[in-house]
């Protein structure tokens, strides 16, 4: 018997340190215990990964959880498995496709009659390096429904985030904005070779910029707005990537990346963490990498390039000065310095061109 002690001690002690050195990468869970008893939280994405386990935790702390999903099949089964698991009957399903205005358009007055009042807005939705698809108004997808998408149902639940204020708004970035770049010239990737990776990169410095500019418009209300990137988590986000396509990738470096890389369930805490904290409280136009504030990449600072980013969008979705809505279209000199040279180009009936939860 004594022959087998040391191997399992070694055994034990490798896989103990595996979960503390993994607990350590991924950040583990939100320290705060707070419940949001009587308020209201809207998710967009939130019926699988990230987006779907963030409603399960809300919804387990006491909050009435709006889900906003482009599939409603598998948005009303996810809600009604967080309504058993967590006894909580207030959990609902709602349609939003961030790919189109029009859709935006009828969720967010939906929310705006319907819902007394919204206290934390989680803008989770996402795609990632997906081909050239554009969105249902012509828009590259990515910049489209990272940016643009949460851009215009931000603006358009402001006057309910501030009639419930003290409210917050947390926005899904990335790691990958330290290698963003925002091309004024050609947002949507009409005149250049078109780059999935670099498509990506601009959508979530874009998230970023749209946070700190929000932020600034937003003070003295009482709604607070934070940008965070979650950390690399196992959802269906990546699935364009490649990255275990291949046998290398899923033989020698799956046990490393499993080190790396968190599940759906600890994914969500820097979201529960931002949405519930009383140390939140009045924190607003920050970034953090999961639970802790860091300063953004130096692009992501640039006031300037922030207030250009809020006048090019608000003309791109139809938006007049300070956020109300306007039925004018974009101008051609808008369309042109965006990049929208062929609207005709828009999303079509593939049933691969579905948003996922963000997961990186």
């Amino acid at each position: 018997m004594s022959r087998y002690i040391l191997p399992v001690s070694v055994f034990g002690t490798v896989a103990g340190c595996a979960v503390l050195i993994k607990n350590h990468v991924t950040g583990g869970r939100c320290p705060s215990k707070a419940t949001i008893k009587g308020k209201t939280v809207v998710i967009t994405g939130a019926n699988t990964g990230i987006g779907k386990e963030t409603a399960r935790e809300l919804a387990t702390r006491g909050g009435r959880i709006i889900m906003g999903c482009r599939d409603m099949e598998k948005c009303e089964t996810a809600a009604k498995e967080i309504r058993g698991t967590t006894l909580n009957p207030h959990v609902y399903a709602c349609h939003l496709d961030l790919a189109s205005m029009k859709s935006i358009r009828e969720f967010a007055e939906r929310i705006n009659q319907e819902e007394k009042r919204v206290d934390v807005l989680i803008n989770n939705a996402g795609v990632m390096r997906c081909p050239g698809w554009k969105t249902e108004d012509g828009f590259d997808m990515q910049f489209g429904v990272n940016h643009l998408g949460h851009f215009l149902l931000t603006n358009l639940l402001l006057e309910k985030l501030k009639e419930s204020a003290p409210s917050r708004v947390i926005n899904l970035a990335s790691l990958a904005h330290i290698v963003g770049k925002i091309d004024f010239e050609d947002l949507n990737w009409e005149r250049k070779k078109f780059d999935t990776k670099q498509a990506y990169c601009q959508s979530k410095l874009a998230n970023v910029l749209f946070t700190r500019e929000l932020a600034r418009r937003l003070k003295g209300t009482g709604v607070t707005v934070n940008a965070v990137h979650p950390g690399v988590v196992a959802t269906e986000l990546g699935r364009h990537t490649g990255l275990h396509q291949s046998q290398f990738s899923s033989s020698v470096l799956s046990p490393f990346f499993s080190m790396l890389v968190k599940s759906p369930k600890l994914g969500a805490q820097p979201s529960v963490f931002l949405a519930v904290a009383e140390e939140m409280d009045g924190v607003t136009g920050r970034y953090y990498d999961v639970m802790t504030e860091k300063e953004p990449a130096p692009q992501a600072l640039d006031d300037e390039a922030a207030r250009q980013l809020w006048e090019v969008s608000s003309r791109l979705v139809g938006l007049e000065e300070g956020g109300q809505p306007s039925l004018a279209k974009p101008s051609a000199d808008t369309e042109s310095k965006a990049g929208l040279t062929d609207p005709a180009q828009t999303l079509g009936p593939n049933p691969e061109h579905s948003i996922r939860t963000v997961g990186a």
